[in-house]
């Protein structure tokens, strides 16, 4: 069997495959998120033990051979190490919102343009650019103390193989310090950001090929590829890997990749380019900030499960009888289609008539206008598909469809592990038939009618965003 580890924001998971990219059994564990004042940190010990465990249930659920592993895991944020791969401090999130302040700063004077113009890569709060010179600033012997800062699947890499020195791969590289031309470290990145002297915690990247062999919760010497992160490994195992095609994820965050051979650095500085393990393939990515956690926070304040959703949105009508949602939720605001770190949701529209429905319904519209302002700007030409948390709602699905106004393909299961799988697989050598191991399990047709009426509402949408954000700059 094959098995794909994803260790993710808010959950982290194993999935067995067959040869054929069948599912064999999942294992997950929830980890914690520690959310203060726009700080959002993670216990890296509880990350990995929930790797390790994870990994131990698999094993002991599928007693088969394992031909090989492939690891993925959240991007973005800092994890500091020390040599052998174990935590200085807590991790610092991609959610953290604590380097607002410095991202003003360089949106002010230039550098956050400049940068871009130079990697392909926006800057948001929750970036390891930001967020380094951060600690550099206000806990630099946390710094002084690592011997490197990675992303969250390098610390379980090194650890579960006992490498003798962290790395990464040009996926999690790609933001913000690498030139996507060279494939390499832009010291100019580095220099512009006021972190020359931290140069040395950058860690090496493998170009493409970071693997190992298991010391830890697989059979020893299983072969084992690092990378790439999830929202890469998603593309993979959803199969979008052909020009123009495209990937909306559904999950926690909200992220939209399409695959493409160009690299435009002209034109509002937003999202980032993935570099890929195949030289001049990219993905154009603009994974905004909240997804599902937006409609979960509805869901709470409302009282409702997650079980009523698909029945309260076929009882409203579309357009939420007049109740619109910004769905702009996150405390560090929004990296994508834009950056604006001030943004906040807002909700319009409502009174003492407004039901639970109208506000769940008008939250998943909202969801879906920031899905199409993300898959417009990345480029979308071909087919979409759509894979994460929110495909397990069958009304959901198709509402996306008739605002996107285009068929999806749903691609359901550990989508981020089987592309963990097909790189690892790619990268070893092992042949695997990546057509059958990414078949979408449904296509969603959008409705004609329903579709003609969001494309007017999005038009609304972006109307009321522009008022939002010129709030938000002043």
């Amino acid at each position: 069997m094959y098995v794909g580890i994803d260790v993710g924001t808010s959950v982290v998971k194993a999935a067995a495959f067959d040869g054929e990219g069948r599912q064999l059994a999942v294992e997950s564990r929830p980890v914690e998120l520690s959310l203060h004042g726009g700080f959002v940190e993670q216990d890296m010990t509880e990350v990995y033990d929930a790797v390790v465990d994870v990994l131990a249930k698999l094993t002991a659920s599928v007693p088969e051979p394992v031909e090989l592993a492939g690891l993925t895991g959240q991007g973005d944020g800092v994890w500091l190490v020390d040599r052998e791969g174990r935590p200085v401090r807590s991790a610092v999130s991609w959610m953290d919102g604590r380097a607002h302040e410095l991202l003003d700063q360089w949106l002010a004077d230039g550098t956050f343009e400049t940068v871009f113009r130079r990697t392909g890569g926006a800057m948001f709060p929750g970036s390891p650019g930001p967020l380094l010179a951060w600690l550099d600033r206000y806990e630099p012997k946390s710094l002084d103390a690592a011997a490197a800062a990675v992303y969250c699947k390098d610390m379980v890499f090194q650890r579960l193989t006992g490498a003798a020195r962290a790395s990464t791969d040009v996926s999690d590289a790609s933001m913000p310090f690498m030139d996507p031309r060279t494939r390499t470290y832009d010291n100019r990145v580095v220099e512009l950001l006021g972190l020359t002297r931290r140069r040395r915690l950058l860690p090496p990247v493998g170009d493409p090929i970071t693997t190992g062999e298991v010391q830890v919760g697989l059979p020893a010497g299983t072969p084992i590829s690092n990378g790439p992160y999830d929202l890469p490994a998603c593309a993979l195992g959803a199969g979008v890997t052909a020009p123009g095609d495209g990937l909306l994820i559904v999950g926690t965050c909200l992220a939209a990749l399409v695959a493409t051979t160009e690299l435009d650095l002209s034109g509002e500085p937003a999202g980032l380019y993935i570099s890929t393990d195949r030289h001049g393939h990219r993905l154009r990515a603009m994974p905004a900030m909240v997804g599902t956690a937006a409609l979960d926070w509805v869901l709470s304040t409302t009282g409702v499960t997650h079980a009523e959703v698909d029945g309260l949105l076929a009882s409203t009508p579309p357009g939420a009888r007049g109740v619109r949602v910004l769905p702009y939720f996150a405390p560090s605001g929004e990296r994508a289609p834009f950056v604006e770190p001030r943004l906040r949701a807002e909700l319009s529209g409502v009174s003492l008539e407004t039901t639970p429905a109208d506000l769940i319904r008008a939250t998943c519209e909202g969801i879906g206008y920031a899905a199409r302002h993300c898959l417009e700007a990345a480029g979308l030409t071909g087919s979409l598909a759509v894979c994460g948390g929110g495909t397990r709602s069958s009304a959901w699905m198709q509402l996306l469809a008739d605002v996107l106004g285009r068929p999806l393909r749903v691609v359901e299961g550990e989508v981020g592990a089987r592309g963990a799988v097909l790189a690892a697989a790619e990268r070893f050598g092992v042949s695997l038939d990546a057509g059958v191991w990414t078949e979408p399990t449904a296509v969603v047709e959008p409705d004609p009618g329903r579709s003609a009426y969001y494309s007017a509402g999005f038009q609304e949408h972006l109307g009321r965003l522009d008022v939002a954000r010129g709030r938000a700059g002043r």
